[in-house]
């Protein structure tokens, strides 16, 4: 996953409109993720706020990778190569390959597939999908990213733009 820096949250703090129209433009399809695949929706914004910058990072908007995720050695699709946290042998950073999308849905439903059918990620699945700070810490527990303060910042991200409405809203058309 993208290593999060201190100026990824002072640039998503920095501009509230963005998130807003972020959030705006992308919460049907985090409802319906939630839906099929049983991630709370407040979760999939805000890792997705946070990964692409709203939207507006170099990796969103080049391969429509909302969530930062890698190629692995098994991905057959496309794949564009960013800095990141990769280095070769001689400790040297290189170039991460990042897969690469068609659509944001895409993204959204790879996201899905991705936590739902990784083993790693099998314990998130028990929680409540109200828990939002279960979520949070259940995936930086799991290692989805670098950051020892990934946990916390999606919280406050949730928080922040009431992402947990979402959760609601979701939970209401399941039944």
């Amino acid at each position: 996953m993208l290593t999060l820096t201190l100026g990824l949250i002072e640039s998503v703090t920095a501009e509230p409109e963005a998130p807003i129209s972020y959030i705006e433009k992308h919460y049907r399809i985090a409802i319906e993720e939630m839906r099929l695949h049983g991630i709370p929706a407040s979760i999939k914004l805000a890792q997705a706020i946070l990964e692409s910058d709203s939207g507006r990072s170099e990796l969103a908007t080049n391969s429509r990778n909302h969530f930062g995720i890698k190629c692995k050695n098994y991905w057959i699709g496309p794949a564009y190569y960013h800095p990141d946290d990769d280095y070769c042998p001689e400790g040297n950073l290189i170039d991460s390959c990042f897969r690469v999308y068609r659509s944001v849905v895409d993204s959204y439903r790879d996201h899905s597939i991705f936590l739902r059918f990784s083993n790693h990620y099998a314990p998130l699945f028990e929680l409540e999908i109200t828990d939002y700070r279960s979520w949070a810490r259940g995936l930086q527990s799991a290692g989805y990213a670098t950051n020892p303060r990934y946990s916390e910042i999606l919280i406050r991200l949730i928080e922040r733009y009431e992402l947990y409405q979402y959760d609601v809203k979701g939970l209401k058309e399941l039944q």
